[in-house]
């Protein structure tokens, strides 16, 4: 349903850099991209994160309850994908771990480099 998230960001070569680095340690890479705008995803036909300078010309801003959910097929994953991100410069927002609102669900929350919530999740099977 979704094809792409965007992202806005106030400093475009900054951002584009941390995603390019972020989203090759999951194998996604760049599918569309301006001068203005940037998006990653796995393959073209796969819903992507977008990173762009606004369109007003307006500073960007954080979305107060707005958050884009990566889903991974490991928590090992979620775990590499959210110690990149730290490592890039995001910002802790909760570290990786199981969330007992919900079974089976993994989940490490943070902050990109403009401010934008993210998080890595990875929803286990049901036991039987």
């Amino acid at each position: 349903m979704i094809g792409y998230v965007t992202l806005g960001t106030n400093n475009f070569e900054k951002a584009v850099a941390f995603y390019d680095e972020l989203f090759a340690t999951i194998g996604a890479g760049r599918f569309i991209e301006s001068d203005q705008f940037v998006a990653w995803a796995s393959a073209p036909e796969q819903a992507g994160v977008s990173v762009t300078k606004p369109f007003d010309g307006k500073p960007a801003t954080v979305g107060n309850g707005t958050m884009v959910a990566i889903v991974l097929d490991s928590t090992d994953k979620v775990d590499a994908f959210y110690n990149k991100a730290i490592e890039l410069g995001a910002t802790c927002e909760g570290k990786p771990g199981p969330r007992g609102e919900l079974s089976g669900f993994y989940a490490g929350y943070f902050r990109d480099l403009d401010g934008n919530k993210l998080n890595a999740f990875n929803m286990a099977p049901p036991a039987n």
